[in-house]
């Protein structure tokens, strides 16, 4: 297991197949994938095919990342960095069982995914983009210091654009 870095009460962790029952239930649920133009993995079997051909770790030293509690172990969604060539841009991203919502993890691990992509990565610019009708998920860019760019469509889906800069 590859800890990438820790937080008060959480670790983040790259993947690794027995994560794929936590890929393929969270895209089953309606709710968790609604504003995100993703679709549910038609079987166990193809999420742990997703996994086992996500490279971004090797070709990017970034990626999404399991997100874990401390105390337990306990896999509660994930949240990283991505890499998108064509734009030539990292954005911040995250995705979370529907029971940890409203508990501060996603802010909590995108805050310090932004952190490891300026002190580690040393990045000059971090994005972010959200749904336009996905109003938690812009309460958490925003309390990431993120700052509103302009709305566009993303993913073929009317959504708002975010950006910081590295302050160091």
């Amino acid at each position: 297991m590859k800890v990438i870095f820790k937080t008060k009460r959480l670790y983040l962790r790259e993947f690794n197949i027995q994560d794929a029952i936590h890929f393929y239930k969270m895209n089953d649920d309606p709710e968790v994938i609604k504003y995100t133009g993703d679709t549910a993995f038609s079987s166990l079997a193809d999420a742990k095919i997703f996994l086992s051909q996500y490279k971004d770790y090797k070709l990017h030293n970034m990626g999404r990342w399991a997100v874990c509690l401390k105390e337990n172990d306990c896999f509660l969604g994930w949240c990283g960095l991505k890499y998108h060539p064509n734009e030539k841009l990292v954005e911040v991203g995250y995705r979370f069982y529907k029971e940890n919502w409203n508990k501060g993890y996603a802010t909590e691990s995108a805050k310090a995914s932004i952190t490891y992509g300026f002190e580690t990565l040393k990045l000059k610019e971090i994005y972010a983009h959200a749904h336009i009708k996905n109003i938690p998920s812009h309460k958490v860019i925003e309390k990431c210091g993120l700052h509103f760019i302009h709305e566009a469509i993303y993913d073929g889906m009317p959504a708002k654009l975010y950006k910081i800069e590295n302050p160091l």
